[in-house]
Parts: structure tokens; sequence; C-alpha cells
């Protein structure tokens, strides 16, 4: 038997895994199995935790497909919370396959991620041809025009005037899989409210709709600021929460938001 600890960042929820000390046998296989709301414990994402090798812990992502993801903002917070409490230490680093995300404790129960700069061009999203990643040649029914970047997982964001009149779990997947996403993408669908306030709703790739997305509100700040739709600060509010954000003039977006422990459990991979 396996041990588990089930935590959540605003409802995007994660089954945390430790392999430091030997290898869990965790395939992209199992992973999926895991993540099934019907038949596993059920997750947004699987995550497993590996030596850091010279960060304080190594991160690694499968999505409920079993496919591998290169970020995940809560994820991040909800593991930088745990490595930091094991070390007695307010700040840590976490490694990812995408890069190092340093994570520091904030009074209130707060946890706050560098989640280093955005990828803006088009061959860094990536985008299956060249094009200004502010304007994506993209349309489909309602919604048009996103713009473009990569926060560790490639992003799209729509600006929409009323979220509320999507059919995103339509929408969702025909674009995730849109043949200008060599990779798919995460596709967010973004109403501004004020300058310093965005409502967001992600279609996650490879996890379909959640409840947040920390790279999905990274991505949004960045398409957001360079639009002139908001400052470089806002709130995002996405359906479990809100999350602070901040796009620095060094061009790191810093995401700052809580952290939950839901169960702790044992499971037979």
């Amino acid at each position: 038997m396996i041990p588990f600890r089930k935590m959540h960042g605003l409802g995007n929820d994660f089954c945390v895994f430790d392999a430091r000390q030997a290898d869990l046998g965790m395939t992209p296989e199992r992973a999926a199995r895991v993540a099934d709301r019907q038949r596993g414990i059920g997750c947004d994402q699987v995550i497993i935790l590996e030596p850091g090798n010279g960060a304080d812990v190594f991160m690694r992502i499968r999505n409920p497909d079993g496919s591998e993801a290169g970020a995940c903002g809560n994820a991040t917070r909800c593991v930088a919370s745990l490595v930091a409490d094991e070390l007695a230490r307010d700040s840590v680093t976490v490694r990812t396959i995408s890069g190092d995300l340093p994570v520091a404790r904030l009074p209130g129960g707060l946890w706050q991620a560098d989640m280093g700069a955005p990828r803006l061009g088009w061959q860094q999203v990536p985008l299956a041809a060249e094009c200004d990643t502010l304007h994506v040649p993209l349309a489909l029914g309602p919604v048009s025009d996103p713009a473009a970047c990569s926060m560790g997982n490639p992003h799209a964001t729509f600006f929409v005037p009323d979220l509320a009149a999507l059919d995103i779990p339509t929408l969702g997947p025909q674009l995730e899989r849109h043949p200008i996403f060599p990779d798919r993408a995460n596709i967010g669908f973004a109403q501004v409210l004020a300058p310093d306030r965005i409502r967001l709703v992600i279609w996650e790739r490879g996890a379909g709709m959640t409840l947040a997305c920390g790279s999905g509100a990274c991505a949004t700040i960045v398409n957001a600021a360079r639009r002139g739709l908001t400052s470089r600060r806002a709130s995002v509010e996405l359906p479990g929460g809100v999350l602070e954000m901040e796009w620095r003039a060094d061009d790191h977006v810093l995401m700052t938001g809580p952290v939950a422990t839901s169960f702790l459990g044992e499971i037979a991979l």
C-alpha cells in the first residue's frame, strides 16, 4: 500500500505521492487510474515528488489522461508547503520539467510562487505557424482572436464580454486540440471586470474544466496586460476562488494563493 496526500489549491485538486526514497512505478497508465474520479481516487493532476538534485524537490505532474504537464501553479504551492514544513523553512525551490520555481510562505496561510517569465514567441508557445501571439488567427463559434503564451505549458486566452453566455464544455476540447496548437493547449476564457480584476474559466489540456488553474491565471494576467486591458497586477476570480497575480517589471509572474490538505490515504498501485 502506497501512501498519498490529497491536496488542493482553490479546488484544483491533486493526489501527491512521495517517490524521493524509492521509485513507485507511477506509469502514465497508473496515474490515469489514480486520477479517475469513479474508479480511482480522483483528481485534476497526479503529483509525484522526486529528488530535487539541486532544488529542494522535483515535482512531476501527470494529467488525468496520463500525459505529462510542464507546470501547475496550484500544485507548486501545495508541494512547496509540504517541503517547507519538512525543512522548517519559509521558502523552497520546486523544480519542474519547465524550470525551477521559488515559493515563499506569506502571512494568513498564503503561498507566493514565482512562476518565471512568460514565453511569448510563436515557437515558444508553441504554435504550428508563425504569427503574432498577441492576436492568434483562431475563431470558433462566439470566440475569436486569442492571445497566446507559455507559462511552462501552452496557453491561449480568449477575452469575452460575458462568460455565462459560453458553452465552455463544447468549445474547450475543440480549441485544446486545434491544429494551430501542435502540443495541444490550455484554453482560458476571460472576462475583464476592471483594470485590476478578471473573471476566468480554464479548459485544461488533458484535464478538462477545473475549479482553478494557476498557470492559466499567470497567462491571463500576461495576455491581458499585453492587450492593455488591465494593469500588471490583478485579482483573478476562478470558480474555486481568487488568485492574486502580478507580472513584475523583471518579467517574472508572481502568483499568490492558499493551499489545503483534504485527507491522507493509501492505495495499491
